[in-house]
């Protein structure tokens, strides 16, 4: 038990400091991922609802390619393929630059990439929920399309997407760990270096899941409060 203790333990004989220091910044990754996620899902959604065929298709496509490739591949397509494509397209027009592209910003790139095809399907949903009624309305009000979409679409927009952009974002708090494939202290990483370091595997990765549970357990907590707040001007009061 006193070992445990002693392996747990902050400052230079335990392994906590740098597990903390790992939770923190898959907190830090997952919350400067969620804004463009959200952003680049939304902005899908509305190419999948376009009237003409070829903007649709192209949402189609996107997130027909970004859901069907494996998350971890995508990672390493931004991290190690990407950077050389540019260097070779920069040639091509007499540029020698080296690109070489954060850790950090590469997990969050690939991230947002990935969440925005599921976040879009979400959002699609939820525009489908909303009755063509609401658009109608507007316009005999003489709102044009980009008022009616920000005055009247979407806040009913969010309400209704609240319970799958939940479940977005527990799913991308997960993905994360993905980041230590590519040497960002994640979770994920610090505990896989704790584990080499002392050859305790069941002590250190147990830990890791209480702490991702600690984060999900908070995370969900927090959104079933939003997602109240949100309904309660719908919830009607009793007679």
């Amino acid at each position: 038990m006193g070992d445990v203790i002693g392996l747990l333990a902050f400052g230079s004989a335990g392994w906590s400091d740098e597990l903390l220091a790992g939770a923190a910044l898959t907190i830090a990754l997952a919350l400067a991922t969620l804004p463009f996620s959200l952003g680049l899902g939304l902005a899908i959604a509305l190419l999948k609802r376009s009237d003409r065929r070829m903007i649709a298709g192209l949402g189609h496509a996107y997130t027909t390619v970004f859901r069907g490739l494996p998350e971890l591949l995508t990672l390493l397509m931004i991290y190690f393929g990407a950077p050389l494509a540019i260097q070779a397209a920069l040639k091509t027009i007499g540029l020698d630059a080296r690109v070489e592209p954060s850790a950090f910003f590469s997990g969050v790139l690939a991230l947002s990439l990935v969440s925005a095809a599921f976040t879009s399907e979400v959002f699609l949903s939820a525009f489908n929920g909303i009755s063509r009624g609401q658009w109608e309305g507007a316009h005999a009000l003489g709102l044009n399309r980009r008022r009616t979409l920000g005055l009247v679409v979407l806040p009913q927009l969010v309400r209704l997407s609240l319970p799958g952009l939940s479940n977005s974002w527990l799913v991308l708090l997960k993905d994360t760990s993905l980041v230590s494939i590519i040497a960002l202290e994640d979770l994920l990483r610090a505990t896989n270096l704790a584990v080499g370091a002392t050859k305790q595997p069941f002590l250190f990765y147990t830990t890791a899941c209480c702490l991702y549970l600690l984060m999900t357990g908070a995370s969900a907590l927090v959104l079933r409060r939003v997602e109240a707040h949100a309904e309660r001007p719908y919830v009607r009061s009793p007679a």
